[in-house]
């Protein structure tokens, strides 16, 4: 009999079984497609040895004009502009206090210092620096006090707890990030209070690294909770069916039955507490049960009559100032004005780095900057900057100040306004006869998700249609129209614009627009949207490989709370395929030579590089539908295969790739029998030599073919196998 070609359709395809997809593959993890054939993907490794604090929800790059390159790196808890392989913490200050107003009060045997200041405004997790603090009497010292701490509790508005550590930075002391200092226990000399000359800089507040659902919760923090919001930590590490709860030591009597608290993005309500340990309910209201570490926060998002704190409940009126946290995610948006940096938190403030003070130095509010600021915006859900034009645009913004001399706008924010500076002027707002500055509105929907800006335009998303904004010139300066209605978008980081097309994941579908939007033909949609945590959403991240035709979508699954997933659409084939990968932002090549991502390690990885995970071996797969011989009609025996196998860019003897054969007797079975034999590269000169075939025996109705390695130093690319395949009778 002759040899029969293994020849396979381009892309996965999961939307059908396994059987009526003959001939096509139906999973892979870690592979890619070029010219129509598989092939391993390249690896990665770390940008820097350096991690950062909190999870990176946005990146931006940019050159200066004397060549100096550098990266914005946006966390729920910082930011930084990377710089070499440094990040230069320029987070904004929010408040720098009186020489004084901050005092200090330790416990003989412990690193947990009190810090007294009235309406601190501070939640757990906030940054402070102290300076001007004199020595509490013993081991607390001035060199100990006088240094960045992160709060680790909120006591009350008028307190919060540190943890005194020996003298170091917080970036020297950054590891996998996270603070691993060495503690400072209080003696009984330390009965000082600090001195009066004690100053406080207080950082903008950290934002959440979860979503936290509640739609009509109310106002307040974690909606539905008063600034009384009790918090604090859990005692140890969580897997995902734990359901007793271990809370920081003496804090159990602050949680009653029938409370609801929050760990990461899990919420849980409380059966019954005793002492310190709570047993709950896992994964309620429409969170996912995860796993958690010891020292995580806990927050008490929905107390009841039982409470000793005051709280409301959950959809109930919060009482006007009392807010102090926000349900968003914190995602950043960032653009370059010239060679300086215009950054934002997604419905916060507005900032600027100005690029001449140098990386030592913090970003400020924009409204401050030197000149004659007119209503600059205090709140927008994202800033870009018209690069045709060069107009700062805010959307989702607040209103004009209350006149024309007003420096800062009106700090109610409206979800659907977009709002202007005037042309080359990043702080005049308020529109005049004399400048470019101005605003729209627009009415579809109720909030703006996302803009993304094209060659020719500015895509506006908002939860239900888009809109197309353009620079029309004077006197109104942009005009705006509606493109498409009952449209939607995933997430502020779900479209990515590749050339003049834009990329976007939907709630439920893939689209794309290229001056008509479509509904992109997804042969693993289920695969994507039947494994998906809705709750986490706004975590999806879309980007561009355009060195391979590629949008990547990184995505949640329902087990998880983080990026764990991504799929991704090759527009050049018009094919997709999947795999495994935690990734929180990515950005393509560009300024820098290879596409980078960042993880939930807390470090920044450059992609496309060898064969290695990081240094460390990675698996990749993909395997076939049902191969099936005379239609099932008979069984076959195959007795021989042929690899058709390039270890390209494998500059390593003796590496190795698996060929596994599986056996069906029906589609409903698993596989009968398999047979798994190792192709071996042996050399390269002067073409690629492997194992020229390998023998077996298998009988069976249907067959499926998988290629998977395992080698630290493989790559990969199939062509089209051969088998040795023989009628074998119907019985």
């Amino acid at each position: 009999m002759p040899y029969t070609d293994l020849r396979f359709k381009a892309g996965i395809n999961k939307e059908i079984t396994p059987y009526s997809e003959e001939n096509g593959w139906v999973d892979c993890d870690k592979v890619r497609f070029r010219f129509g054939y598989p092939e391993k993907l390249n690896g990665w490794e770390k940008n820097s040895g350096n991690a950062f604090l909190g999870l990176c929800r946005g990146l931006h790059e940019w050159v200066a004009l004397n060549g100096e390159r550098f990266l914005g790196v946006g966390t729920e808890q910082k930011y930084y502009i990377k710089q070499g392989t440094d990040y230069n913490d320029i987070t904004p200050i929010r408040l720098t206090t009186s020489a004084g107003d901050v005092t200090f009060a330790a416990t003989n045997g412990s690193p947990v210092i009190v810090v007294t200041e009235v309406n601190h405004g501070c939640v757990a997790n906030d940054f402070v620096t102290f300076s001007g603090a004199a020595s509490l009497g013993g081991n607390i010292t001035a060199a100990v006090l006088n240094q960045e701490y992160q709060v680790t509790e909120v006591v009350d508005g008028n307190a919060y707890k540190i943890s005194a550590r020996t003298v170091s930075t917080i970036s020297s002391i950054t590891i996998t990030g996270g603070l691993n200092a060495t503690a400072v226990n209080a003696n009984g000399s330390d009965t000082g209070n600090g001195g009066s000359s004690t100053v406080g800089t207080y950082q903008i507040g950290t934002g959440l690294n979860s979503s936290v659902e509640g739609a009509g919760w109310g106002a307040g923090l974690w909606g539905g909770t008063n600034n009384g919001a009790f918090q604090t930590t859990i005692a140890e590490d969580l897997d995902a069916s734990e359901t007793g709860v271990d809370v920081a030591s003496s804090q159990g009597s602050n949680f009653a039955t029938n409370d609801v608290v929050l760990v990461g993005g899990e919420l849980m309500k409380v059966g019954s507490v005793a002492t310190d340990t709570l047993t709950v309910t896992r994964g309620t209201n429409g969170s996912s049960a995860a796993t958690h570490s010891n020292g995580a926060n806990i927050f008490l998002t929905l107390g009841n009559t039982d409470s000793a704190n005051n709280f409301n409940g959950w959809g109930e009126a919060v009482a006007t100032g009392t807010q102090t946290a926000t349900t968003n995610l914190r995602i950043w948006s960032h653009d370059n004005f010239g060679e300086d940096l215009i950054f934002n938190e997604r419905n916060g403030q507005v900032f600027y780095w100005d690029k001449t003070n140098g990386v030592t130095t913090r970003g400020i509010e924009l409204s401050t900057l030197t000149g004659t600021p007119t209503s600059v915006p205090q709140k927008a859900a994202q800033i870009l900057l018209s690069d045709r034009d060069r107009h700062v645009i805010a959307f989702g913004a607040d209103g004009l100040g209350g006149s024309s001399s007003a420096p800062k706008g009106d700090e109610t924010q409206d979800p659907m306004l977009i709002r202007f500076s005037s042309q080359e002027n990043p702080i005049d707002w308020f529109p005049t006869t004399t400048n470019t500055a101005g605003d729209l509105r627009i009415d579809s929907g109720s909030k703006i998700v996302q803009a993304v800006e094209t060659r020719q335009q500015i895509l506006v998303f908002t939860d239900v249609a888009i809109y197309a904004m353009q620079f029309i010139g004077p006197p109104f300066t942009f005009g705006i129209n509606l493109i498409s209605s009952n449209i939607s978008i995933a997430a502020p980081k779900a479209a990515v614009a590749v050339d003049d097309a834009v990329y976007w994941m939907g709630a439920a579908e893939f689209y794309a627009y290229n001056g008509a939007v479509q509904r992109l033909p997804c042969t693993v949609r289920d695969h994507v949207f039947n494994d998906f945590n809705s709750a986490q959403s706004d975590k999806v991240v879309a980007g561009s490989n355009i060195s391979f035709s590629e949008v990547w979508w990184f995505y949640p699954s329902a087990s998880s709370t983080e990026n764990n997933k991504y799929v991704v659409y090759n527009y050049q084939e018009g094919i997709w395929y999947i795999g495994t990968l935690d990734r929180t932002a990515w950005l393509d090549r560009g300024i820098s030579s290879l596409p980078v991502g960042t993880g939930t390690d807390n470090y920044l990885f450059n992609h496309e590089v060898g064969a290695k995970a990081d240094g460390a071996a990675m698996t990749s797969f993909i395997e076939s539908g049902d191969l099936g011989v005379s239609d099932g009609n008979q069984f076959s025996f195959v007795t021989r295969v042929i690899p058709d196998l390039n270890f390209r860019d494998t500059n390593v003897d003796n590496t190795t790739v698996d060929f596994i054969l599986s056996a069906k007797n029906a589609p409903g079975q698993v596989a009968q029998t398999t047979n798994t034999d190792t192709i071996t590269k042996t050399s390269n000169v002067p073409v690629d030599q492997y194992t020229s075939q390998y023998q077996t025996r298998l009988r069976g109705r249907s067959f499926t073919f998988k290629v998977q390695s395992t080698d630290a130093d493989v790559l990969w690319r199939l062509g089209i196998p051969r088998v040795d395949i023989r009628p074998d009778g119907r019985r």
